[in-house]
């Protein structure tokens, strides 16, 4: 009994060390990565600490036979186990994953090449005749996650107004270009990112429209060029008091730790995850721009949606969003095929949702597809919602799911509104996009659109080193936007990402600007339909029915 009771322990004992080998094989990881050593150092030194733990757990869990040919047995056993388990960890720890292809370019996608070295890719909608002088340029938020498309087309709408509007990826997002050194990105950058823009387009001062983190930004160029705003929106603000890079406090996208794609932990997945926890930068020099950039997508795919939808009906990823597809677009999108209900969950493709021979075998994975179908004449960019290898990867040609018309060599943005699916128009005010960024074009209505320097090759990936890094707010911005007299909206919706609180350290930041609040829009944060009028009132200079109250109203449904 007593003997029993001996095999027993040393099983347990095993078993313990066993489950503890990969953990401290990621610390031995992350300590070695946080004293500076080169990846394959760290690398190396955290597999080696796995595989002596790992066997030190096989020899408790097997007992030391008496007799001499079991001892043998036993050793080689334990040797080939060992070897297989390590082989298979390191192979899986050091291969570098399938990463998305680089995403297609949009329709007017241009580039600037500024004087601080960055290249940003951006799309600009202008109107038939220009009656605004100050032109409004969008900072999208993340940080560091950037929709060219999906913002232009919704913002583009201001065009009708008579504003030049400029949607731009910041540096390290979407289709601009990456930093070989991830310690460059931050807000001293992007602000002087910013204001190599207002420089390259010519404008004495900006309309600033801002969403999420882009508020960020917005916030330290009110501070640090308050004379060059005209006026600022702010959109569900966050992060105003800022968190050290690689400290994101409650963001769940960058503070998770993932296991991986599966049901079983990934340990390279697991690696970058640590890394991510404790040095970023050592995170981005062991698995680069294209991994981060899948990480980052895993992480929005696993993240739960921000509040309760109203209508059984969410938004988060692999979802559709307003003016993405809805009935009515059937007849504008796929040959006269009705696109589904609106909704495509992950793994659903919406009734009837695209034309013949549109999606087939070439979408890959478990996600949606259902952001909207393609029949004959459909432009050939398309996003194919979550796929094995990266959540959002993009397809290009024939057979892909694609947004918006072709016809008479201009690419319509079709996703504008979910009733027509056509550009809207305001006294054919509004001027036509290319589809191809190095190539100018005109259309009846509209005026030539004069292309910029030709981009090079879209970069690997979509970003995501700055997202899952953060980014740092300086103190001095807050205490610089007590000095602006920008008129300044500060606009929060009934779901989205960021806390009202957040909202309210904004508005006692800026202790003159406006409070309002998006009642309806229950669709994508930021693309309602209500916001849209309180975004065109305020800049225009038209009253905007304000909101008074201190804490939120009845059907707020976001984070306190």
């Amino acid at each position: 009994m007593a003997s029993f009771g001996r095999l027993a322990g040393r099983a347990v004992a095993g078993a313990v060390v066993l489950a503890l080998s990969p953990v401290l094989g990621l610390a031995a990881l992350a300590g070695t990565a946080m004293v500076g050593a080169r990846p394959q150092v760290f690398a190396v030194t955290g597999l080696a600490v796995f595989a002596s733990v790992f066997f030190l757990g096989l020899l408790l869990c097997v007992p030391r036979p008496a007799a001499g040919w079991g001892r043998w047995t036993r050793a080689v056993v334990l040797l080939g186990v060992e070897a297989a388990v390590v082989w298979q960890v390191s192979a899986a720890t050091l291969r570098p994953p399938a990463v998305p292809a680089a995403p297609a370019k949009v329709a007017g996608q241009r580039e600037w090449r500024l004087e601080t070295g960055s290249r940003l890719a951006y799309v600009r909608v202008s109107p038939r005749r220009v009656t605004r002088p100050e032109p409004v340029v969008f900072l999208h938020g993340g940080p560091g996650v950037g929709d060219l498309a999906g913002d232009s087309a919704f913002l583009g709408k201001l065009a009708a107004d008579g504003f030049r509007v400029y949607v731009y990826d910041q540096l390290g997002a979407g289709r601009s270009g990456r930093l070989a050194d991830p310690r460059g990105y931050g807000l001293t950058r992007d602000v002087a990112d910013l204001e190599a823009v207002r420089l390259a387009i010519g404008a004495e001062r900006l309309n600033l429209v801002a969403r999420d983190y882009g508020a960020q930004l917005a916030a330290a160029y009110l501070a640090q060029h308050p004379a060059r705003v005209a006026r600022a929106v702010l959109y569900s603000p966050a992060g105003l008091t800022g968190l050290p890079p690689g400290r994101t406090g409650d963001h769940p996208r960058s503070s998770a730790v993932l296991l991986g794609p599966g049901p079983v932990p990934d340990p390279r997945t697991l690696a970058v995850s640590t890394l991510l926890q404790v040095d970023p930068v050592a995170a981005h020099a062991f698995a680069g721009d294209p991994e981060l950039a899948t990480h980052l997508n895993l992480l929005r795919h696993q993240t739960p949606p921000p509040c309760p939808p109203s209508d059984g009906k969410t938004t988060g990823p692999g979802t559709t969003g307003p003016g993405t597809t809805g009935p009515g677009t059937g007849s504008r999108v796929s040959g006269g095929r009705a696109i589904g209900s609106g909704v495509a969950g992950p793994g659903v493709v919406g009734p009837r949702a695209a034309g013949p021979g549109t999606v087939g075998s070439g979408v890959r994975g478990s996600g949606a597809v259902g952001l909207g179908g393609a029949g004959s004449g459909v432009t050939g960019f398309a996003l194919a919602g979550f796929r094995s290898d990266g959540f959002g990867a993009v397809d290009s040609g024939p057979g892909v799911v694609g947004f918006g018309q072709e016809g008479d060599g201009v690419a319509r943005l079709g996703w504008m509104t979910a009733e027509s699916g056509a550009l809207p128009r305001s006294g054919g005010e509004v001027a036509a996009l290319d589809p191809e960024a190095g190539a100018a074009s005109s259309r009846p209505g509209g005026d030539t659109v004069v292309p910029g320097p030709e981009a090079d090759a879209a970069p690997a990936g979509y970003g995501g080193y700055v997202a899952l890094a953060g980014r740092a707010v300086p103190a001095s911005v807050r205490r610089g936007l007590g000095a602006v007299e920008a008129p300044v909206l500060i606009v929060k919706g009934p779901c989205d990402a960021q806390s009202w609180a957040e909202a309210a350290d904004y508005r006692n930041a800026l202790p003159d600007a406006r409070f309002a609040y998006a009642a309806g829009d229950d669709g994508f944060p930021g693309r309602g339909t209500a916001y849209l009028g309180l975004l065109r009132a305020f800049l225009t200079d038209r009253p905007v029915d304000a909101y008074e109250a201190e804490g939120p109203p009845p059907d707020y449904r976001g984070p306190a």
